[in-house]
């Protein structure tokens, strides 16, 4: 669909933004490492997105959605906030709820899951 907007953006644009989201977090997978929620939004040159968006928040459940149904687990573990508890936001434990991942305890549930990631990135 050309004309095809999600969240304003036409759905090409969103779709290649994903592309640049997933090479970074997979590169990112490949070096057992983490970013922020502000390092991925620099990483992305095609939509100026908002680390704390609405609409990336849409985004990274979308990644996460795809890279878990391509049996890669929930690529967006790696993305966490920079001075909180340096844990993933809400939103990523609400996927893994519906994903159906134990969620009872969380900081588990999201190392569980961190090191899912970056073995399938091996």
């Amino acid at each position: 669909m050309r004309g095809a907007k999600l969240y304003g953006y036409r759905s090409d644009v969103w779709e290649t933004a994903k592309i640049e989201a997933t090479r970074v977090l997979k590169a990112k997978a490949r070096e057992k490492g983490l970013m922020t929620y502000g390092e991925l939004t620099r990483q992305i040159s095609g939509i100026n997105f908002d680390p704390h968006g609405y609409d990336f928040r849409h985004f990274l459940g979308q990644l996460s959605s795809e890279s878990d149904a391509a049996g890669e687990g929930m690529i967006t573990a790696l993305v966490i906030y920079k001075d909180r508890d340096q844990l993933p936001g809400p939103g990523f434990f609400d996927l893994a709820k519906r994903l159906g991942r134990d969620i009872s305890d969380p900081v588990r549930c999201w190392s569980d899951e961190v090191n899912r990631v970056h073995r399938a990135a091996a």
